[in-house]
């Protein structure tokens, strides 16, 4: 078995907003909309009735999956990158400095780029629900 990258996933409490924050913000196509509910479904995520409402976007090698949960609620407090069990999505860029430059002003900037030891150029913002989106380059 070779295990490949299919999609990085995020649970949102409004999918029409994270999906035009993704959509606009960082050019990504939307692939497809759907919902999943039923039994297998509810087993299959360990949460009884669960039923969820799924936007699957093109982030180039991998697939942005937002999903919303007819539960989910709104999140509380921001996530950090230095807590155990945190995620976020890494998009790459040709030009950091450019992209940074052309981030909406309603856009939650974490920090303006950083070149770091390694020689990569990095700066994290907050999608609307407050997760963590790292763009990066190099």
């Amino acid at each position: 078995m070779e295990p490949t990258a299919h999609h990085v996933g995020l649970t949102v409490s409004d999918l029409d907003r994270a999906v035009a924050f993704y959509r606009d913000t960082f050019d990504l196509e939307v692939l497809s909309r759907f919902s999943v509910g039923g039994d297998a479904f509810a087993t299959g995520v360990g949460v009884d009735g669960a039923h969820a409402d799924f936007a699957h976007l093109d982030a180039g090698g991998a697939r942005l999956e937002l999903v919303s949960y007819d539960s989910t609620g709104e999140p509380e407090g921001e996530p950090r990158i230095d807590t155990a069990g945190a995620a976020h999505v890494g998009l790459a860029v040709d030009d950091v400095e450019a992209c940074y430059e052309s981030l909406p002003d309603d856009v939650e900037t974490v920090s303006d780029p950083q070149t770091t030891e390694s020689g990569t150029t990095i700066f994290f913002v907050r999608d609307p629900e407050g997760n963590l989106v790292e763009v990066l380059s190099g």
